[in-house]
């Protein structure tokens, strides 16, 4: 019977693909991490050494409050200053107290001593700097971000990160990069457990407006659950689990299909999607997504950390390449849903015995 259903699972995957591939774009149209349309002439221009336009978008998200993009931005910045920084050199040079400048400067100061072997030392070298750029924000809630991403590497306490945690929420009650630098914090992986980030995850989602990405932050909870022990913990039921992936599909349910602004949140929602075996949620998400892939969750984390999917996930390594990740996933949620699918309906099955158009 086991080869029977291989056999007619083949059939199906064979026979549906184009039909269950309708919503997807085709894979070399699929781009990694793609910047957005204000973020993307900052880039070309960073590309030429020039730092302006990386200038003025900073200045307008300052001056605009728009602190969920300024966050982005602050960290694509210095995501493509980690290989070419010499048009950063040259904003600095040029205005050594743009506070923008020392913004990008110090997130890319925190990435490369994230990835030091001496990570925590070279960290608190860095206290002076984040302290005093933090404090010297008085409304803006992404050098306390990057406090708090900080002082996780550097091993700071409870209380500490409690006094941080209070200063950035103050100056922005549900931001969401500080949502998740909180919720690292409490983590299993770091000072707390399972448990306790679901809690906080899920009491910030019920906090949160109804298009906030701060509802979406129980599923990053299931995501580090599911990274840690997919099957074997019992201290968060599966229950739990899916309970977070269904307000995360609420909430991508609010953006239209092919929208960059929610990507990492679809992004992540599909990789518990298909960790839970949820394979026509997971169809429908990736039609979500459309052409935008994001290095996170699918094989690069913040700060460039490569990671294979642990003992017992439904997903293979993909090697540190997070397109080859995304594309993987997609392949085995087009499979499953193929193979899930009856190779007629019903209504075909009658037409076929004399029904309309039988004989």
């Amino acid at each position: 019977m086991s080869l029977l259903r291989a056999l007619i699972g083949t059939v199906r995957s064979v026979r549906h693909p184009p039909r269950l591939a309708a919503g997807f774009v085709p894979d070399d149209d699929v781009l990694l991490d793609a910047p957005d349309e204000r973020l993307a002439p900052a880039l070309v221009a960073a590309a030429l050494a020039d730092p302006e336009p990386a200038a003025k978008l900073l200045a307008t998200t300052r001056d605009a409050g728009e602190w969920e993009d300024r966050d982005r931005y602050v960290t694509r910045l210095a995501t493509f200053a980690y290989s070419r920084d010499d048009w950063l050199t040259h904003w600095l040079s040029a205005t050594p107290r743009d506070p923008d400048a020392l913004l990008v400067t110090a997130q890319l100061a925190v990435r490369r001593a994230w990835e030091s072997p001496a990570r925590a030392e070279r960290l608190r070298e860095l206290t002076p700097l984040i302290q005093t750029m933090a404090e010297e924000a008085p409304h803006d809630p992404v050098p306390w971000r990057l406090a708090l991403d900080h002082a996780r590497g550097a091993h700071a306490g409870p209380a500490v990160f409690e006094s941080l945690w209070e200063q950035a929420v103050r100056r922005s009650p549900h931001h969401y990069g500080c949502h998740v630098a909180a919720l690292k914090y409490l983590s299993a992986q770091w000072y707390g457990s399972h448990r306790a980030a679901f809690d906080f995850a899920e009491q910030a989602a019920d906090d949160a407006a109804p298009d906030s990405l701060v509802r979406a932050l129980p599923v990053r909870a299931a995501y580090d659950r599911l990274r840690v022990a997919p099957d074997r913990d019992p201290s968060v039921p599966e229950a739990r689990i899916d309970r977070a992936a269904d307000r995360a599909l609420a909430l991508s349910e609010v953006f239209p299909t092919g929208d960059p602004w929610p990507a990492e949140v679809r992004n992540l929602l599909a990789y518990v999607l298909v960790e839970r075996a949820r394979w026509e949620e997971a169809r429908a998400e990736f039609g979500r997504i459309g052409v935008h892939a994001t290095s996170f969750p699918w094989g690069a984390g913040r700060g460039a950390v490569r990671e294979d999917p642990p003992p017992g996930s439904r997903l293979r390594s993909s090697r540190g390449d997070p397109l080859l990740g995304f594309l993987a996933a997609r392949d085995m949620v087009r499979t499953e849903s193929a193979r899930r699918t009856p190779l007629r309906d019903t209504r075909e099955g009658r037409a076929g015995r004399g029904g309309p158009g039988g004989h």
